[in-house]
């Protein structure tokens, strides 16, 4: 166990599956006091079965009372938010002649809006701690253009912005923001995306994975555990100059 991390509680959204859930766990192994989020909770329930250290809470990023008031709840029953993990989001794929205003909407809401409020509501409890992390789960996506997903691509562009530019407010300060940016990772998005690459383009589940797989430098899948192994450093000693940086986690040159 961290003795650094022992007892700093942290918000990991999306926390009940996939990257969230190997954030989650890796900060409770470490000593963290994790509160996990999501809108399912007999998803967060389970995922916290085992681990005293993770602790579920429902809460819907695309809701803003809904957010204010599960981190209001959090903070109260563990104190400040010291590490802040904005991972909740969505990745779908539309041309953009097809993009309707509700499918737009509902990108932004989950991948940008929700990591703002997120964001916004851990700050409030942050700012009086002496130390504070701030990571955002962005993508690829963040930092070039993912073709077929023009959506997702400018809501993960403003997700870096987001972090970004308060890498700048804060600068100086004991709270640092960062962003990974993992290509693609074994996790069930991934799987729901071979469905519908293999539906939308009339090709088997093989091949339409292989289509994912080769965008991956290393030619395959991203392990959950190197996403979180990178969102571990920068809460531990050593990482307080890394500030306002997109790490690119995707086996090579982006």
């Amino acid at each position: 166990m961290s003795e650094h991390l022992k007892g700093q509680h942290a918000l990991v959204t999306g926390g009940g599956t996939g990257i969230g859930l190997a954030v989650a766990n890796a900060l409770a192994t470490a000593g963290a006091e994790v509160t996990i989020t999501g809108r399912r909770f007999d998803v967060l329930k389970e995922a916290a079965t085992g681990q005293p250290r993770l602790h579920p809470a429902t809460m819907d990023v695309t809701d803003e009372s809904s957010v204010v008031s599960a981190i209001a709840s959090a903070a109260a029953a563990r104190g400040p938010v010291a590490i802040c993990i904005a991972n909740a989001g969505i990745a779908e794929g539309r041309a953009l002649h097809k993009t309707d205003m509700a499918f737009w909407r509902r990108i932004m809401a989950t991948n940008l809006d929700g990591a703002y409020l997120t964001i916004r509501e851990s700050l409030t409890t942050m700012r009086g701690l002496d130390w504070g992390r701030v990571i955002a789960v962005s993508s690829i996506a963040g930092v070039r253009g993912l073709k077929g997903a023009p959506a997702y691509t400018a809501s993960k562009h403003g997700l870096t912005g987001l972090i970004r530019g308060l890498s700048e407010d804060y600068l100086g300060s004991s709270i640092t923001f960062n962003a990974l940016c993992p290509g693609y990772v074994d996790t069930p998005i991934v799987e729901r995306n071979v469905t519908a690459i293999a539906n939308r383009a009339g090709m088997t589940a093989e091949a339409a994975l292989q289509v994912m797989v080769g965008e991956n430098r290393h030619k395959r899948l991203i392990a959950p555990a190197e996403v979180a192994a990178a969102a571990l450093w920068l809460c531990n000693p050593g990482s307080e100059s890394v500030n306002g940086q997109c790490i690119e986690i995707a086996g090579g040159q982006v």
